[in-house]
Parts: C-alpha cells; sequence; structure tokens
C-alpha cells in the first residue's frame, strides 16, 4: 500500500533544491490577469498588513503566515510530478524571478536567496526547479532577461509570458519600495502550503478527485445562493427562483463556449462592490478589513451580516434579488466580458480598458446601473463610465503613476460610491466634472515634478501602456483620414507578424554623440514616445539598425502614423490633410530626424493624446 504523506511546506522549503514536472496530459497553464493580481495584492495586503517602517528584517519572522492552500505531489522514477497544484507553483516562479531581478537591481543580498527556488545547481549543471521542457526556453529567457518572442508556442508558454509581463506592470517592488526586502523574506519563509505526497498516481489521483469532487466543499457561491432560498417558504417559488439562480450562474460560467468556473464568484464580487459596498479598509498598517475587502474575500459571509445594506432577509425580497436584480446584473456583466474581448461598435471603450488590463472595469461600470435601465441606457452608461476610465487610467500612466489592482483599489471604491445609480445625464456630467479637477494631465503633474506625455518613455512600466498609446493614435488618424479603423490589428499578438515597437533611431550612440551629453542622455530621448512608431515584425527587424533615412522612405508603405514622417504620406492624400487643418494638427514630414525634429514631434503626440482622450468623447453617450 502506498504512503500518503502531509506535510506544511514554506515556499523556501517546497521549491529550494526541489524540481516539480508535470504529465503530458496536464492541462495548460491558465491563469490570467485576474489571477496574477489577485495573489499578488492578497499578498502584498498581508504583509503589509505586519509591516511598519523601521522594521527590521529579523522581525519579518513574527510576521503572520499566509497560506496558499495545497498541492498533490506523485513521486515516481526520482522526479516530482505536480497532479494538483502546477498554476500556483508556476505563478510563483514567475513571482520569484521578477523579485529575484527587482531586489538585484537594488544590490540587495537577498537575491542570492531567492534563486536557488528558481534552478538548482547539480555541480555546475543548472536546472530549473520548474522541470517541464516545454517551458524551459522562456523560463530561462526570463531569468536571464534575454529576448523572447512567444509567437508559435504553445499555450502554456504564451501564457507565462504574458503572465510576467504582467507581473512587471503591476510592479509590486514599485509599490513596496523600501520594503521589498522584507517582502521577500516573508515570501520565502512565511507563506506556505500543504504539500500531500504519494509515491503512487492512483492514489495521487484518488486524493485529487476526493478533494474536487466528492469532497469538494460549498463554493461562496452556493452558501450565498442557500442563505438567500432559506427564508422562501413557499415551495414552488423556492424552486423557481432555485433553478433562475442554477441558470445565470452557468449562463456566466460558460460565457462564450468557454467554462470558467470562477466567473460566478467575480460577476457576485463585482456586483455588491459596486452597488452596496459603505466602507473600506483605511490605508494603514494593522487596519481591519471592511465592506470592500469582505465582499471580496468571502461575499457570502458579508451578504449574511449586512442583509439591511442588501435589502434582504425575507422571502419577498429574497425573490427579488434572485428573479429581477441577479439576472439584470448577470445580463450586463455578460456584456462587459463580450465587449472586453471583442472589439464592439459603441462600446470601444470596454476593449480599450480590457486591452490595457484594467480589471477594476468589470467592477466600476456595474456602479451607476439600475434595474429599470433600459438596454439603450445601460450600453450608453457603460460606454461613459468606460471612457472615464479610459481617460483616468491614460492621464496617470503618462505620468509614470500606478494604477494596479491594489493602486487604484481605494479610488475605484470612492468612484462607485459616488456614481452608484445615476441617472445617465448626471452620471456623464459627473464624470466630465471629475475630469476638469483631475489633477493629472497630459500636460503633466507639477507637484510631483512629472512633465507629462512629452517625457514619456519606454521603461519596464510603461512598455504595455505606450504600445496601446500608439496603436490607438495610429488607428485614430486613420479614421480622421478615412480609413479604416485597424486597432484590433495592432494590438492582436497572436497574429503572424503581429506589430512591435520601432525605434525612430537604431541603438547606436555614436550616430548622435555630436546631439547629446552622454550615451544616457542619448538613450532617454531614444525611447521617448515621439521617437517611436509601431511597425509588423518583420518589418521592423528589417530596418531597425538603420539610419532614419533610409528607413523612413519605407514607412510610406505603413501605417499612416509612421508614414507621416514621410512628404509622400501627404500627396493625394484630401482627407488626410483635412483632417490636419481642421484639428490645426502639427503633422511634418522629416528628411533628417534629430534631437530638434523629435522634440517637434512631441508637441505632435501630445496634440493627438489630448484629441484622443477628449473628456468631450462623453457628450457622444447623452
Amino acid at each position: 500500500m502506498s504512503s500518503i504523506v502531509p506535510n506544511y511546506r514554506t515556499i523556501q522549503e517546497l521549491l529550494q533544491g526541489q524540481s516539480f514536472s508535470i504529465d503530458e496530459y496536464q492541462r495548460e497553464y491558465k491563469w490570467g490577469r485576474e489571477n496574477i493580481e489577485e495573489l499578488l495584492t492578497d499578498l502584498r495586503e498581508k504583509f503589509i498588513s505586519c509591516y511598519q517602517d523601521g522594521h527590521t528584517t529579523k522581525e519579518v519572522s513574527g510576521y503572520e503566515d499566509y497560506f496558499l492552500g495545497s498541492i498533490i505531489v506523485s513521486k515516481r522514477g526520482g522526479k516530482h510530478y505536480l497532479v494538483d497544484g502546477q498554476q500556483r507553483v508556476t505563478s510563483l516562479t514567475l513571482l520569484l524571478i521578477y523579485l529575484h531581478h527587482a531586489t538585484m537591481s537594488i544590490g540587495h543580498p537577498v537575491s542570492d536567496n531567492l534563486k536557488p527556488m528558481i534552478y538548482s545547481d547539480n555541480f555546475g549543471e543548472l536546472s530549473f526547479n520548474l522541470d517541464i521542457p516545454e517551458r524551459e526556453a522562456i523560463i530561462e529567457s526570463l531569468f536571464n532577461a534575454t529576448p523572447f518572442s512567444p509567437e508559435s508556442q504553445d499555450e502554456s508558454v504564451q501564457t507565462m509570458y504574458q503572465r510576467y509581463q504582467d507581473i512587471e506592470t503591476i510592479d509590486l517592488a514599485g509599490e513596496l519600495n523600501g520594503a521589498l526586502p522584507h517582502f521577500c523574506y516573508w515570501l520565502m519563509r512565511r507563506v506556505g502550503l500543504i504539500e500531500i505526497a504519494t509515491d503512487d498516481d492512483r492514489s495521487a489521483y484518488a486524493i485529487f478527485e476526493t478533494m474536487n469532487d466528492r469532497g469538494k466543499p460549498l463554493s461562496p457561491v452556493d452558501m450565498l445562493k442557500a442563505y438567500l432560498l432559506a427564508p422562501i417558504k413557499d415551495n414552488e417559488k423556492r424552486r423557481h427562483a432555485n433553478k433562475t439562480w442554477k441558470k445565470e450562474m452557468l449562463a456566466l460560467a460558460s460565457w462564450s463556449g468557454e467554462h470558467e468556473p470562477d466567473r460566478d464568484a467575480n460577476c457576485i464580487k463585482a456586483w455588491l462592490r459596486a452597488q452596496y459596498a459603505q466602507s473600506i479598509r483605511e490605508r494603514k498598517a494593522r487596519a481591519t478589513d471592511r465592506d470592500w475587502e469582505l465582499i471580496g474575500s468571502a461575499f457570502h459571509r458579508w451578504a449574511r451580516e449586512k442583509p439591511e445594506i442588501l435589502g434582504i432577509g425575507d422571502q419577498s425580497s429574497n425573490l427579488h434579488l434572485i428573479n429581477t436584480r441577479l439576472p439584470f446584473i448577470a445580463k450586463v456583466y455578460r456584456t462587459i466580458q463580450d465587449a472586453s474581448h471583442q472589439y464592439i461598435t459603441d462600446l470601444e471603450p470596454l476593449f480599450y480598458n480590457a486591452h490595457n488590463a484594467f480589471t477594476w472595469q468589470n467592477t466600476v461600470l456595474l456602479a451607476p446601473l439600475t434595474e429599470n435601465d433600459d438596454s439603450d441606457t445601460v450600453r450608453r452608461k457603460l460606454a461613459a463610465t468606460a471612457t472615464y476610465l479610459d481617460i483616468w487610467l491614460m492621464r496617470r500612466v503618462v505620468n509614470y503613476t500606478r494604477v494596479s489592482y491594489s493602486g487604484s483599489s481605494y479610488a475605484m471604491y470612492l468612484l462607485c460610491r459616488e456614481i452608484r445609480g445615476m441617472g445617465l445625464s448626471k452620471l456623464i456630467k459627473h464624470l466630465i466634472a471629475r475630469l476638469e479637477e483631475d489633477e493629472f494631465s497630459f500636460d503633466g503633474h507639477p507637484a510631483r515634478g512629472r512633465f507629462g506625455i512629452e517625457d514619456w518613455r519606454l521603461n519596464q512600466f510603461s512598455r504595455r501602456y505606450i504600445y496601446h498609446f500608439i496603436a490607438r493614435i495610429t488607428a485614430y488618424v486613420e479614421v480622421q483620414a478615412g480609413e479604416a479603423d485597424r486597432f484590433m490589428e495592432y494590438v492582436d499578438r497572436t497574429r503572424s507578424n503581429s506589430y512591435d515597437i520601432e525605434h525612430l533611431w537604431a541603438n547606436d550612440y555614436s550616430r548622435f554623440a555630436d546631439e547629446f551629453n552622454d550615451e544616457e542622455e542619448f538613450h532617454r530621448w531614444r525611447d521617448n514616445v515621439a521617437g517611436l512608431v509601431i511597425l509588423p515584425a518583420d518589418v521592423n527587424r528589417s530596418y531597425g539598425g538603420k539610419p532614419y533615412a533610409d528607413k523612413a522612405p519605407h514607412y510610406v508603405k505603413q501605417n499612416l502614423y509612421a508614414a507621416s514622417l514621410t512628404e509622400a504620406a501627404y500627396s493625394h492624400k484630401p482627407q488626410f490633410n483635412a483632417f490636419i487643418q481642421r484639428e490645426r494638427l502639427p503633422f511634418k514630414p522629416y528628411t533628417i530626424f534629430g534631437k530638434k525634429e523629435q522634440q517637434e514631434r512631441r508637441g505632435l503626440v501630445k496634440a493627438l493624446a489630448n484629441r484622443v482622450w477628449s473628456p468631450e468623447r462623453l457628450y457622444k453617450y447623452l
């Protein structure tokens, strides 16, 4: 009989000097951005609840533990096979690689402690602790910070690449700042899980099936349903309500033909936060969770403890919530999901925010809705609120301000409270007034010493947003010139020969040494948003190293924004020239492109940004 051994392991104990494989028939690595954000937010919030300025590293040993659940491991042939847990182990590996780079960049020795949890050194032969041959190249590339193209790779590799970009964008290191080394020690030694190990596959899978089938506990969605159905004494009405609940939850989980069991819970969290949360945890150490956080972690308990806020508790009110309010919200939530994944006419702002991975959108868009809104009003409210978020977000990222899940949580809570249940006209006026009073703009944020879009350049934080920005202004210019809207084409990373960011200047300081004081200044200017366009990857590779004068003539065959650098783009283009005149935009062709020319181009970029992200866009939804 095989032995089954459960052990509590810290992250360090689990991963240091131990490698994990998966069988070929195991499912792919599937975690989405929302999963990564939730993990990082939960870890950060737990750590921050214990951390105080001035704590020594030794004091971290007294911080509270954080439990990550359990994994099931089958040991055979000298290897450890993950039967259950590859999503978490893979995600932890990506996080550890990120933390290794972040701590190494500040010269902190904890980076050396992180390395043995990423790879093992067996007499000089390195092997990664996530021992899956198909994924070795991506892990090696991320660990060594070398270029990697996910094109034509399998689903898991592409997902790992995307989730690592998400981890970089979330910028946990920037949020933690000086507390980063303490966080790393806490993660290694105070965060853990239960490893259930057996030396027999049949036993391992029997445990897995028991934990995920016969022994599966009720989910928060199930428990909320049971609580709501309990006061309904009329058997027929209770059966009908139960049927309605199951129908709506199944429709959410099976959206777009893809079964995602957490989508029903995510919908309920978003709904309750958007329309009912009355409080949020104070932003200080040792503060306790309030409505906003409690709904996120255990909404079924919150509903049971706060029935007066939900307006439930008897048969009549509970039936109304299940039969009327729930179907309305579930239908709208599916619309939000549709528009977040597809480029739908009049709902384009939802796609823009989803492309920028702003996951609070799902919550905020529900705030102004009421069950009495007709379908046209619902769509207008969704589009108007999403447009506000689009402008709010872009104004901040150009000023290097974080808009991560945790970093924007408080702002989104306040926004939901303000716009909750607003009529369409009042909503639009309120959102416009908010933008007019906003301290952030494309001109900058003087109090923070920022210079806005004219000083916006590529870095680890900004790359995602600069790519989105250039795709947006490129598509805008072409639409205004009478051409098709190609935004979806520009941001589709799954298509062969997808678009990449192209520097107008090659990476060769010697060509510009007479214009700059040193190489560092040259790179700051080279990475400026005004010195960038987007081009198909093969074109980028072909022209990337050439001088501007040699490659610029080829831009005329590309998108109109890139082509506008050349004289030929203005010939026989009456609608383009009319657009330039109408909007008084400083478009200009260049035969040479140096420091002076880029400075001029910065003015064009800012002018385009102020049109694409103009608050006046909201008026169209009245």
